[in-house]
């Protein structure tokens, strides 16, 4: 006989439930010290020895007998050939996210503007792509092509001209969903790397992989910690920590549909984290007995249980006024709403990476097909951050123009703030042009 889940209960009326509650959040995406040396030395090699060191590494690391970088080069044919490799079904499904995912992002696109002022001046700013993008998408067995289309098609939409992607095939395994999500998404290049040795190629270049102005894609620690290294030599998405859920209901879904809302995350690793959060103190109850029901039907229970278990609750409030204040404080990757009325509690949610609203809105849709990016803030970091978008792969230049009416004008402002500043050139420059 199965064990029940032993899912952790909280009640918020609990004198130390804040206590409990940030325990039940913390996760520390910290590499050790064995990891942050190991990704350094990498690297420097690769920095170093270029695609030497990267042919060393993809032996070393995932088990393939390469001899040179040029058997590590995906050709666009390659791609073009997974599209007839997997199923109609497959191919179906990944176009009509793949036009979904681009129709939703084509509405993020950003212009440029300009305004004159009436002595004509003239302000605005310049909306320009990146040149290049990198796209890092996990390889072997645990691949998401969902991924690919989520970090390729935004930056495709944003004018970015060229997207490398860099996928791992430890001891060959390749997957050929993840090579038919890059031809439809329009992916460019594609090299068969991993780890922290990839990211290091797309952060400063080879002589065979291009040096790109932004990595985006989730990773390992190794694949985190390079990111976080090489942050500032180009730029980054994110350091992405486990995917999260949180349920808010009222009590009135099926439990069954909630307990698999809950796996929906749990699945994807052991430091997954599934909340569910309500008033119901009878639904909870009901909620738990689902899970020890359906949890043996999944193929990825192990992982699962130990998920829900480590950093899973079920939360009891006193109301849904006191589910949205809880609901804000964790500040949660995804956050469902499975109420009567969503929408009237949409405005009093101030951080959540996506909204899914109704008890039919369930988070597995926005993981492939509803059209908004997958990739989210997590950690609680919804609190500053934002979903990976077509902005992600825009940047923006200032315009200035200054007839000599508005220079004058505007050159008085300047110098007194110059002066004030002690910079006597920024100042005197100017003053060169203030009319007399």
């Amino acid at each position: 006989m199965t064990r029940p889940t032993a899912i952790r209960r909280l009640n918020a009326a609990d004198p130390q439930f804040a206590r409990h509650l940030d325990h039940l959040l913390s996760w520390e995406s910290v590499s050790d010290e064995a990891v942050n040396q190991r990704v350094l030395d990498i690297i420097a090699a690769v920095r170093e020895r270029g695609d030497e060191a990267l042919v060393e590494f993809t032996k070393r690391f995932d088990g393939l007998d390469v001899a040179r970088m040029a058997d590590l080069i995906l050709p666009r044919e390659r791609l073009e050939l997974a599209l007839t490799r997997i199923s109609p079904e497959q191919r179906q499904a990944l176009e009509s996210a793949a036009a979904r995912v681009r129709s939703y992002h084509e509405k993020q696109k950003q212009d440029s503007w300009r305004y004159t002022e009436a002595d004509g001046t003239v302000l605005g700013q310049q909306v320009m792509p990146l040149d290049r993008a990198g796209l890092y998408v996990p390889g072997g067995k645990a691949s998401y092509p969902s991924s690919v289309l989520m970090n390729a098609i935004p930056a495709k939409v944003a004018g970015v001209a060229e997207v490398v992607m860099v996928v791992p095939t430890p001891r060959g395994e390749v997957n050929e969903l993840v090579l038919a999500a890059a031809a439809i998404a329009g992916v460019d290049r594609v090299f068969t790397l991993g780890g922290a040795q990839a990211v290091a190629a797309l952060a400063y270049g080879t002589q065979s992989v291009p040096q790109v102005d932004k990595i985006v894609g989730p990773g390992n620690i190794y694949v985190a910690t390079a990111k976080r290294h090489v942050f500032g030599q180009v730029g980054i998405d994110m350091i992405a920590g486990p995917s999260e859920i949180l349920v808010v209901c009222d009590g009135q879904t099926d439990p069954d549909w909630i307990a698999m809302d809950l796996f929906s995350q749990a699945e994807h690793d052991e430091d997954a984290q599934s909340i569910l959060v309500s008033p119901d103190a009878a639904f909870l109850d009901r909620v738990a007995a689902s899970i020890d029901r359906l949890l043996p039907t999944l193929e990825r229970a192990e992982i699962i249980r130990t998920s829900l278990e480590a950093r899973g609750a079920l939360i009891q409030v006193a109301d849904l006024e006191q589910a949205i204040t809880v609901a804000n404080r964790i500040a949660p990757e995804h956050l469902e709403l499975s109420v009567a009325e969503p929408e009237q509690w949409l405005p009093r949610i101030r951080h959540a990476g996506a909204i899914f609203l109704g008890r039919y809105t369930a988070e597995a849709l926005g993981d492939y097909c509803a059209g908004p990016n997958h990739v989210l803030p997590t950690s609680g970091t919804a609190r500053f951050s934002s979903p990976l978008g077509v902005y992600d792969f825009q940047k923006r230049s200032s315009i200035i123009f200054c007839s000599a009416e508005g220079a004058s004008a505007l050159g008085h402002t300047a110098s007194v703030l110059a002066r004030g500043e002690s910079l006597t050139a920024h100042a005197r420059s100017a003053e060169y042009r203030i009319k007399d």
